[in-house]
């Protein structure tokens, strides 16, 4: 049996993460600073500011899901985020080199595109965005996700660890669906996120997908649903909120996804299953 370490399980995305894992068969320990609601397997409370506690943590496993972190620009002060999330990436992926464990799977953000938590935030330069597109965050949040994929690949380098960074598009637990209405029809809201969404039921099967995936070495990757979260098709999207981006790649010919998801899909063999339309 593979022992899985999940940081943050107890979170939002967490809880499904490791649900993903233990119903697969896994042996799974989730590390967090509280406990869960539900509890599904053992529970670490742990710093993972603080390097002996992490290495602890994470003795005795297979692969790291690392979660946990601040989750937003605006729920601590910028440097308190920034450190944060910084420091616990890089305890996490330095302790797991330090006990060889040669996978991990890290939570990157679609804020690292730079266009969520801007002063001023810029259009995208095409549609659907890509993990080419340029990364120019104007935040703490945005620029932790960077650094800590810029981490992942240090760490590859140095060891050969196999560090999956997943972009993560606005994550929606099941019990959200229903704030759907409210929304879908007004181009205006959402725009930062290019209007994507992505199931925790979906990201938490991209994690497992992403462990079980060989030979990846150290990549980004998006992950979001197939469709927008809008009941208005993506070129009126775009041409209602970003007028001036004339790039627009592929037919757009319905509500396509703006944020592409096709590396997930090639490199994983992944494939979002729920829809928002079925489910409000």
């Amino acid at each position: 049996m593979t022992k899985v370490v999940v940081t943050g399980g107890s979170g939002m995305l967490g809880r499904w993460v490791v649900r993903q894992f233990v119903e697969h068969g896994y042996e799974v320990v989730n590390v967090d600073t509280r406990q869960p609601e539900e509890r599904l397997c053992p529970t670490l409370l742990v710093n993972l500011e603080d390097l002996g506690e992490t290495y602890s943590a994470l003795a005795g496993a297979d692969a790291v899901v690392h979660l946990a972190a601040i989750p937003a620009a605006h729920i601590r002060t910028p440097e308190v985020t920034f450190r944060n999330n910084v420091m616990s990436t890089y305890n996490v992926l330095e302790a797991a080199a330090g006990l060889g464990i040669s996978k991990a799977v890290i939570a990157s953000s679609e804020s690292s595109y730079g266009i969520v938590f801007a002063v001023h935030p810029p259009a995208p330069q095409y549609v659907p965005v890509d993990e080419n597109h340029p990364q120019l965050p104007e935040d703490s949040y945005g620029l932790s996700k960077v650094v800590n994929e810029q981490t992942a690949e240090m760490f590859h380098r140095r060891t050969g660890m196999q560090v999956v960074s997943l972009r993560l598009g606005n994550v929606i637990p099941p019990e959200w669906y229903e704030r759907f209405p409210s929304f879908i029809d007004k181009p205006e809201e959402r725009e930062r996120i290019l209007w994507s969404y992505i199931d925790t039921r979906d990201a938490a099967e991209a994690c497992r997908l992403a462990v079980e995936a060989d030979g990846l070495g150290a990549v980004a990757l998006n992950i979001t649903a197939d469709e927008t979260s809008m009941n208005i098709a993506s070129r009126e999207l775009m041409a209602a909120r970003y007028p001036d981006v004339t790039d627009l790649r592929g037919p757009m010919e319905g509500y396509e996804t703006l944020l592409s998801n096709a590396k997930a899909k090639q490199l994983l063999g992944w494939q979002p299953k729920y829809r928002w339309r079925e489910q409000i």
